[in-house]
């Protein structure tokens, strides 16, 4: 049998190749990153890499911010950057959303997000594509980013090999059991064993976490988006923007594409069950909402639709931390479709806390995703909204 190792990880989307990069990096010892697929191919590979301050508490801002200045480091040399900054900007049409934006304008600059309201007069300078006349408000942050979050995945796994861990991909998942009080991961024919095992399987983590016995309140759902070559000029590196009323936002790619969605069904959805492609409803609402607030955009040419996992928790706040009833078992999941912009700064907390111990400044940064907040036995629940302002009775905003 394979000597034990210190640390397993179980996925290598961006998260998990970060976690093993801090534990690696960290000296806990033998890390194994293992993946059935390669890096990237889940909902890391599928996501937009939009990266904005403009959430929902103060940890949220903290960990972000942590992710940025990763991100940014593991960008240099790159061509094109991995990470850029572009800034991003909400808009709206209707009055109980814009009374939405200005309060949470007021909550983000109490947490020193740089946040402000942007004038209506000057969006047309900035996006000339954009037909602006009905909106009442506006509001952007300049510091907040566009990465490339399947390079940054990549990034992540050659920093952990080259800070000593073992990457394992391709190779098919047997089975993860408790054995002589630490855990026994069965991959491929092979056996790996650790007392420590990281669970970062994104939406196939419900249920590997509920085979070993340790079920954790999880519901992976659908989410799609596009990319477009608008036609004319190339649109360049203009902000990301997110229209509240029509619900799709847009962030700039390379050679004048554009990414756009958002397709997403709040709905449960079984993982494997979900196709790869964007289907004729989502297309036919990207093209009609682009259409309304972007008419130059009308024949925008459709370069790809695609679909992914992401998984919800009750309160859209990730699960992050040793897992109820799993000696030696941790997690980083739930992240509501905001995996990327979290998963730097979230796996360097939660590396801390496995190598230094929970019940010291290390677990105390993870309080507010620890994932026992909600009790042994939580209620069903239904996937909520992502880009939202957490404001009002509208679950739009």
């Amino acid at each position: 049998m394979t000597p034990a190792r210190a640390a397993i990880v179980l996925g290598a989307g961006i998260a998990g190749a970060a976690v093993a990069y801090h534990l690696a990096r960290r000296a806990i010892g033998p890390v194994l990153l293992y993946d059935p697929r390669t890096p990237a191919a889940g909902a890391t590979g599928r996501a937009a890499g939009i990266v904005t301050e403009s959430l929902w508490d103060p940890w949220d801002v903290e960990v972000v911010r942590a992710s940025k200045v990763e991100y940014a480091r593991l960008s240099t040399g790159h061509d094109p950057p991995l990470y850029r900054e572009n800034g991003f900007v909400r808009w709206t049409a209707d009055p109980v959303a814009a009374a939405a934006l200005e309060a949470a304008v007021g909550r983000w600059r109490s947490w020193g997000v740089g946040a402000r309201p942007f004038p209506l007069s000057d969006l047309a300078a900035i996006f000339p594509w954009v037909a602006p006349s009905d909106l009442r408000a506006a509001v952007w942050d300049p510091h907040d980013a566009v990465v490339a979050p399947s390079a940054l995945a990549e990034e992540y796994v050659g920093a952990a090999r080259a800070a000593g861990a073992e990457v394992r991909l391709g190779t098919p998942f047997g089975s993860l059991r408790r054995v002589d009080g630490g855990w026994e991961l069965s991959v491929g024919g092979a056996r790996e064993r650790a007392p420590t095992v990281v669970v970062a399987a994104g939406a196939w983590a419900k249920e590997l976490l509920a085979s070993v016995g340790c079920p954790l309140p999880l519901a992976p759902y659908r989410t799609q988006a596009a990319t477009l070559r608008p036609p004319g000029a190339t649109p360049g590196l203009f902000p990301s923007f997110h229209d509240l009323d029509l619900d799709v936002y847009v962030r700039p790619e390379e050679a004048g594409r554009v990414l756009a969605g958002d397709g997403t069904r709040l709905v449960e959805v079984a993982p494997d069950s979900v196709p790869a492609g964007g289907d004729e409803a989502f297309v036919a609402h990207l093209a009609e909402s682009l259409s309304t607030r972007c008419p130059g955009w009308a024949s925008a040419e459709l370069l790809r639709a695609w679909s992914g996992v992401c998984t919800s928790t009750p309160d859209r706040r990730p699960l992050i931390g040793a897992v109820p009833g799993g000696d030696g078992l941790y997690c980083i999941v739930g992240f509501n479709g905001f995996g990327v912009m979290r998963a730097g700064g979230a796996a360097a907390r939660l590396a801390a806390a496995i190598v230094d111990g929970e019940d010291g400044p290390a677990g105390e940064a993870l309080a507010p995703v620890r994932p026992d907040r909600f009790g042994p036995t939580p209620a069903p629940f239904a996937p909520r909204p992502g880009f939202t302002l957490e404001a009002g009775p509208n679950p739009r905003f």
